[in-house]
């Protein structure tokens, strides 16, 4: 990694997961086009993440990052994504009331359209095509035309992380997220659940709170009328990432798509072109940690992405599975500790617990997202670390696709309402009971 960087010297490496475009001619004026249009984010609100993260890696606030496994353009409407901010802000504040500790609110929205694929090619009987890789790619449904890859889908997934990132800052700056006002979260299909029960319990408990205050101080809480909300996605489309990279002066260069970005597990090589891209841009950026990773490759990998060693920087999202967890964390926290890399550690209690049904239809076991919850914290505790964040695939949606949790559904409750045309997410029951028992850990 000795040599320099530019925006597009990912491109000589090898760039796994990546869409093969028929048009190159379609993909150049899609790109230059792309790089046209005003940017998502600015480079102030970048660093602000990054000075937020730089507390939380001393322990000040923990990390909340969560949202869909792969959004739509369908779910593109204020009603779906009024509801992901609103279960995203309700686990928020059962962390900071419970916990007694600040959080950082990180979802994965507004760019989160690409999803990478065990396969290339997709066969339903003798039928074979691409696989469905995300809609900045490609359409779901199974025919040729649907499912050869698009430039133009890179613009329609633009235009819609804006209007999402619009909406969001709208909502979030002009009061929705007001502590005085709980009301306007409230979800409507909620009703009367045990989760929803000790979420009233605690409203109250805080809006009691709230009024005392007021009365003891000179004014109103001002600070309780708005919340900070930063967006994230996986840098997964190399042409894409590249194409929303500007420079700012004197400070570097950014990724202006988004907040923050993280690599997944499949395309993490210290040679490969998402390592290349990812070690040039100043946004923060993860890193899934999963059961293939030796100790030597993850010391190496933090060094390239973090030379300088600068916290805020890097954050390694651990997904192993509750199976494997207590085999390989501690090992690799242990190689982290003694290389003197300064990271922050997030759990990612999903991807490692996936499995299908036999329908074939991919689930998680609740049971097995709260065991490796609860392990990754006792881990980094006995390892004298500390477990700085959670990332979830969650939705605001009443959605059938994990097992168990509060309502105690099983392979055949799922086909009532299993909508993720790819993997499986926490549902809004589910989500809060893994906010209070988060809670619990943090305590």
């Amino acid at each position: 990694m000795a040599h320099q960087w530019t925006p597009d010297s990912w491109q000589n490496c090898v760039a796994r997961q990546q869409p093969t475009y028929p048009d190159r001619v379609a993909l150049a004026e899609a790109l230059k086009r792309l790089a046209s249009l005003p940017t998502l984010t600015t480079a102030w609100e970048v660093e602000r993440l990054r000075s937020e993260l730089v507390l939380a890696s001393e322990g000040k606030t923990f990390v909340l990052q969560g949202g869909d496994c792969s959004e739509s353009f369908e779910d593109c409407n204020s009603t779906a994504v009024l509801r992901k901010l609103k279960v995203l802000i309700q686990m928020s504040l059962v962390l900071i009331a419970g916990a007694r500790q600040r959080v950082l609110r990180i979802g994965r929205i507004a760019g989160q359209y690409a999803k990478p694929r065990s396969a290339d090619l997709e066969r339903r009987g003798d039928v074979e095509f691409p696989s469905y890789r995300g809609d900045i790619i490609n359409r779901p449904g199974f025919s040729l035309e649907e499912r050869t890859p698009d430039p133009q889908l890179m613009l329609r997934a633009f235009e819609r992380s804006a209007m999402t990132l619009n909406f969001i800052r709208a909502l979030s700056e002009g009061g929705f997220a007001d502590l005085h006002h709980p009301e306007n979260w409230d979800l409507e299909f909620v009703r009367n659940t045990p989760g929803s029960r000790r979420y009233q319990e605690l409203l109250d408990s805080l809006s009691d709170s709230i009024r005392f205050m007021e009365v003891v101080s000179p004014g109103e809480l001002h600070q309780l009328r708005r919340v900070d909300f930063f967006t994230s996605h996986e840098a997964l489309l190399l042409h894409y990432e590249q194409a929303l990279t500007k420079s700012e002066r004197q400070r570097g260069w950014y990724n202006l798509g988004t907040h923050m970005v993280w690599i997944g597990d499949r395309t993490r090589e210290a040679s490969g072109a998402h390592v290349e891209y990812c070690r040039g841009i100043r946004n923060p950026v993860g890193v899934k940690v999963g059961n293939s990773m030796t100790p030597e490759e993850l010391v190496e990998l933090t060094r390239i992405l973090n030379p300088e060693n600068e916290p805020g920087r890097l954050t390694l999202i651990h997904r192993f599975g509750a199976e494997k967890i207590r085999e390989k964390l501690p090992m690799l926290v242990d190689a982290v500790r003694s290389a003197g890399c300064r990271v922050l550690w997030s759990c990612d209690p999903m991807h490692g617990n996936t499995h299908s049904t036999r329908s074939g239809l991919k689930t998680r076991s609740f049971d097995d997202i709260i065991s490796e919850i609860i392990s990754a914290f006792r881990i980094h505790k006995e390892q004298g670390s500390r477990l700085g964040g959670i990332h979830l695939e969650l939705t605001g949606e009443d959605v059938t696709e994990c097992t168990g949790g509060p309502g105690n559904l099983t392979e055949s409750d799922l086909s009532r309402d299993y909508r993720s045309t790819v993997d499986p997410r926490l549902n809004y029951e589910q989500s809060m009971e893994v906010a209070f028992l988060l809670a619990e850990q943090m305590r």
